[in-house]
């Protein structure tokens, strides 16, 4: 409106100049303003901001249409798309129609019904890690819901229907029952004087121990107590249901007992023993990858730097029909950001635009990122670490936590890898249709990650990330700030003219005091003849 008013003005004044006599005097913009404006009634005003109002409106519908259905403002589109390259701008983070029609398919794809929770393979130990922070912090650094679900997990992996023919073995089921951690050590203790226990000494291992030194230990008394339970129990496995639960118990206890033995060995440096401990276990037991014990093993390979062997593991266990994680998907992107981070430049390659290595890094990124998104802040050190949780939400921030909170260490250690991270995740979620959960290339994103993830992590003194969503682009904003400020105008002239029409003069009389005043200063300055001969031009 201020804008018309203002285009208006100057052939109002170039008509008064040629009907009266000229004089440097009647040139004055300040009377032919007030002229002007004494002129314009209230109607003009009502429909000036009604018609302003109007089209704003239209602008806004069209623009709120063109969002839901692409994701993407039309303006800011066009902006990007045909202005910016005229003013010498690139951008290849554009989103093309063939990743909206990807989207669109792969918004078909079934779709999980609830959140399922899985064991952290690489969960702390609760005596010689856990029990340390909260010594040192007052802290409690796991939550009664994952607390109580590895005691269900230690239930079913540790027990069985027959325990109560053995005197320690049906102790031991108690114990695994108890709430408090001083009985549940306490039953340990008593079971050991029967017998040799082995869910007696992992009890004892994994909350007692004040080290990992003491951890081991332990572990390695029950891995003999558990072997030998083993083979007696193989023998008879044929023999009867109570004889095959009694074997699938003992199995289970000595692949526990391995697998934290080969995580004891990491944690105290040897990690080329943890490795080969880790692959003799999977080449034992190649079924049970309920334990996930390929994700150790590539965190172990990763600090041996034996980047050929955690590529070998990651094509056996990247495959599509198997359930994805952050360490896989994330793995993957370090061994393709490897090949070109230390020579990646974000200028150069707006510039000359991506290579093929380049472009399959990049590719690898998104693909992880749209996985979890929640691990970019936790990497590049945007949100602080926490102690990672006993259970993980796959594609929540449980899992970003466990993930980052042991392999930020082998991002670090491959030159520019953060920074291609840093300046490729967010573009991920340029790739994916409206509305994000839709999905690109994988499944849609459950809704229900965040719930789960309050329940696992101490939100006492960590904020849950969520997952991002995307947000309304500027031109909507300002487009809907401008339709509401116009119908306000044109409501308030309607029911209030004259009082509407004296606010508008005095804006516009304020607006264009700086203007009068320079134009004075111009008319005082330039001969009179100057200003005589421009109503004949």
């Amino acid at each position: 409106m201020l804008f018309l008013v203002y285009i208006l003005r100057v052939p109002f004044r170039y008509t008064d100049s040629l009907t009266a006599v000229p004089s440097p005097a009647m040139f004055g913009t300040e009377s032919s303003l007030s002229m002007f404006l004494n002129t314009l009634t209230p109607k003009f005003y009502v429909a000036l901001t009604g018609t302003s109002s109007l089209i704003s409106g239209l602008i806004l519908i069209f623009e709120w249409w063109y969002f839901r259905k692409y994701g993407t403002s039309f303006i800011e589109q066009v902006s990007v798309s045909h202005l910016r390259p005229l003013l010498g701008g690139v951008d290849n983070s554009s989103p093309s129609n063939s990743n909206t029609s990807n989207g669109d398919a792969d918004s078909n794809r079934q779709s999980v019904s609830e959140c399922k929770v899985w064991r952290n393979p690489l969960n702390l130990f609760r005596g010689a890690e856990y029990n340390r922070y909260t010594w040192v912090t007052g802290r409690e650094p796991l939550t009664y819901y994952d607390m109580n679900l590895s005691a269900q997990d230690h239930q079913t992996f540790f027990t069985c229907d027959s325990d109560h023919l053995r005197p320690a073995d049906a102790i031991m089921q108690k114990a695994w029952r108890e709430r408090n951690p001083q009985a549940r050590i306490s039953a340990a203790h008593e079971a050991l004087e029967l017998e040799d226990c082995a869910t007696a000494y992992i009890l004892l291992a994994e909350e007692e121990a004040t080290t990992i030194v003491e951890a081991e230990k332990l572990f390695k008394q029950a891995l003999k107590a558990g072997e030998a339970c083993y083979r007696r129990s193989q023998q008879l496995q044929h023999h009867g249901s109570q004889y095959e639960a009694q074997h699938r118990r003992d199995t289970n206890v000595l692949v526990y007992i391995k697998r934290r033995l080969a995580m004891c060995s990491r944690k105290l440096g040897r990690t080329r023993e943890a490795v080969k401990m880790m692959r003799d276990l999977m080449k034992e037991f190649p079924l049970l990858s309920m334990f996930n014990i390929h994700e150790n093993l590539l965190e172990s390979l990763l600090e041996l730097q034996n980047y050929a062997d955690v590529q070998a593991v990651l094509a056996k266990y990247d495959d599509i029909s198997l359930p994805k994680s952050a360490t896989i998907c994330y793995t993957a992107a370090l061994l393709k950001a490897r090949a070109v981070s230390d020579k990646f430049s974000p200028e150069a390659a707006s510039r000359r635009g991506l290579s093929t290595a380049e472009m399959n890094a990049v590719e690898a990124i998104h693909r992880a990122v749209e996985f979890n998104p929640h691990v970019p802040k936790y990497l590049l050190e945007m949100k602080s670490l926490i102690l990672p949780p006993e259970h993980i939400l796959k594609r929540g921030d449980s899992e970003a936590i466990a993930y980052a909170f042991f392999h930020l260490q082998h991002w670090k250690r491959v030159e520019g890898a953060l920074n291609l991270l840093h300046c490729t995740w967010e573009g991920t979620f340029r790739m994916i249709p409206y509305p994000l959960e839709k999905g690109h290339l994988f499944y849609p994103y459950p809704i229900c990650t965040e719930t789960a993830d309050r329940e696992l992590l101490p939100t006492v003194f960590h904020e849950v990330s969520v997952y991002p969503k995307k947000e309304l682009p500027f031109f909507i904003l300002f487009t809907a700030g401008l339709c509401s400020f116009t119908a306000m105008l044109a409501l308030l002239t309607h029911q209030f003219p004259e009082l509407m029409g004296v606010f508008a003069k005095a804006f516009l009389s304020t607006l264009f005091a700086p203007l009068n005043f320079i134009m004075e200063k111009v008319e005082s300055i330039l001969p009179s003849s100057l200003w005589h001969q421009l109503p004949r031009i």
